[in-house]
């Protein structure tokens, strides 16, 4: 949705960071880092830049913590969280009430590639594992790879999957024009958090359409 100033992409509400969500914002962060179970809040907007009055609203009325940002080419990122889910809830809602938006003004999310290789062969486990900036990928391992736009979504679908199986995070890249996620683990445990991913994020899309406004209530 769009008002005079910028366009309201993605507003996703996480209740308890993953530990391994957590560690992986933690690791090449330049902010102040989460802690495991944090609550977190993402928003992404366009243009970038448009993205620092929402962190100026965030602080200046709640106590979270800035976790990440991300100002690229055409669209702005940020992540604040705390260990309380209430003053991460506040800080959502003074953001919207300040630019007189709604939560479900917020973009629908489309999700471009799902799918599950099974059983990855050595060389391509090499290939995932020189990429990533989280675990390894071990031939023989089965992988899921999920892009979706807007890219912040791609946040709470990685939680759900790490709540819902045991796997290992490879990679996740929740900004720019397409988010991705790179998961790996046992094969039934990747169907499950495959399973989750795609669920969380078709419940996103059914609140959008409803009109329901549950994230931040």
């Amino acid at each position: 949705m769009e008002n005079q100033d910028f366009e309201l992409r993605a507003l996703t509400f996480i209740d308890s960071l993953q530990p391994q969500l957590a560690q992986y914002i933690a690791k090449d962060n330049r902010v102040y880092d989460p802690s495991e179970y944090d609550a977190a809040l993402m928003i992404e907007i366009a243009p970038a830049m448009e993205i620092h009055s929402m962190i100026d609203i965030a602080l200046k009325n709640t106590d979270v913590r800035l976790g990440s940002v991300v100002t690229e080419r055409v669209f702005g990122l940020m992540m604040v969280h705390h260990e309380n889910q209430g003053e991460v809830k506040e800080a959502g809602n003074v953001v919207l009430r300040e630019t007189n938006l709604r939560e479900n003004d917020r973009s629908e999310v489309k999700i471009l590639t799902q799918k599950i290789i099974r059983s990855v062969e050595q060389d391509h486990a090499i290939m995932f594992t020189g990429t990533a900036k989280g675990n390894m990928v071990l031939a023989g391992d089965s992988v899921f790879i999920l892009e979706a736009t807007p890219a912040a979504y791609l946040m709470v679908a990685c939680n759900e999957a790490l709540k819902a199986a045991d796997i290992k995070l490879i990679d996740i890249k929740p900004y720019g024009a397409t988010g991705r996620l790179i998961i790996s683990g046992k094969e039934s445990e990747i169907d499950s958090a495959a399973e989750a991913a795609i669920k969380i994020l078709d419940y996103m899309n059914e609140l959008k359409l409803s009109g329901s406004e549950n994230q931040l209530g």
